[in-house]
C-alpha cells in the first residue's frame, strides 16, 4: 500500500459516469480502498441529500465534503461544519441573474436547492434563509464572461466551476481545500498524504494542495495542467486507475 490515508473524490465528471451512476469497477476498487485502511470521502459541489445515496451504495460511513466545502460532514447525518454564503450577495447575485434574463440560476440553502423556476417566497425574504452557494448557468460565452467579470469585482466571493458553461459562486476562502485541509486536522494526517481527484474549476485548489493532485482524463484543461497525474476519464473508471496505481501499488 501506498503512503496516501484520504481520498478525496469529486463526483459529477469524476466518480460518477456520464449517466450519473458508479461503474461496477470504480464501487469494487474504493471497497479495497477502505478495507486496506484508506479514508475515501466525497468532495462535491453536489448538496448532501444529493451526495447521499451515492454514499449509502458504498455503504460510506467516512468524512463528506458537500456544497464546494460550505458543508464538512464527519459522517454521513453527522454535520462538522458549516459555513454560510450572506444574504447580502445572494440577493446581488440573484439580481444579476435577473438583470441578464437568460441564464439558469440556482441556489443551495441549508434545507433546499432554489433555482430561476421555483425562488423562495417571499422572493425578496433573503435573510430567512441560510444559504451555501449561488450558480449560473449559460453557454452564451458573452453572458458568462459579464456575470464573472461582475462578480470578480465585488472581491468578495470564491469563483469556481463544475462545467465549462456554470459559475459557482461560495464564501470567500470556502473550497473543497479549505475543507480536505480541515479533514486532516480532524483526522490528525497531513495534506501530504491526500490525493484529490476532480475535473473542473472547483477541483482545482485541492488538486494543487494535495500530495496527490488528479485529474480526470475528461478534466478542463486548466485542471489537467495544475495536477501530478491525469488518469482515464470518467466513463472509464478513473478513480479505480488512481487507487490501483497510487493507493494499493504493488
Amino acid at each position: 500500500m501506498g503512503d496516501y490515508k484520504l481520498l478525496a473524490l469529486d463526483m459529477d465528471g469524476t466518480l460518477l459516469n456520464d449517466t450519473s451512476e458508479i461503474s461496477s469497477g470504480n464501487a469494487e476498487w474504493i471497497q479495497k480502498a477502505l478495507d486496506a485502511g484508506v479514508i475515501v470521502s466525497f468532495s462535491t459541489g453536489r448538496g448532501f441529500r444529493s451526495a447521499l445515496p451515492y454514499a449509502e451504495q458504498l455503504n460510506l460511513q467516512t468524512p463528506m465534503i458537500t456544497v464546494n466545502g460550505s458543508e464538512i460532514w464527519h459522517r454521513p447525518h453527522v454535520l462538522h461544519k458549516r459555513t454560510l454564503l450572506s444574504p447580502v450577495y445572494v440577493k446581488r447575485l440573484h439580481e444579476l441573474a435577473l438583470e441578464h434574463g437568460e441564464p439558469w440560476f440556482w441556489a443551495y440553502t441549508a434545507d433546499e436547492i432554489y433555482n430561476k423556476e421555483k425562488w423562495i417566497s417571499p422572493a425578496g425574504d433573503y435573510e430567512s434563509h441560510h444559504w451555501l452557494k449561488f450558480g449560473y448557468y449559460t453557454e452564451d460565452d458573452i453572458i458568462r464572461k459579464k456575470l464573472l467579470d461582475e462578480v470578480q469585482s465585488w472581491g468578495a466571493l470564491e469563483i469556481t466551476n463544475s462545467s465549462p458553461f456554470n459559475l459557482e459562486l461560495n464564501p470567500l476562502g470556502i473550497s473543497k481545500a479549505s475543507a480536505i485541509q480541515e479533514l486532516c486536522g480532524l483526522l490528525n494526517i497531513e495534506m501530504s498524504q491526500v490525493i484529490a481527484v476532480g475535473d473542473s474549476l472547483n477541483d482545482i485548489a485541492a488538486i494543487r494542495e494535495s500530495g496527490l493532485g488528479v485529474a480526470m482524463g475528461n478534466a478542463q484543461q486548466e485542471v489537467k495542467e495544475a495536477a501530478d497525474y491525469i488518469t482515464l476519464s470518467n466513463n472509464e473508471d478513473g478513480v479505480a486507475d488512481v487507487i490501483k496505481r497510487y493507493i494499493l501499488k504493488g
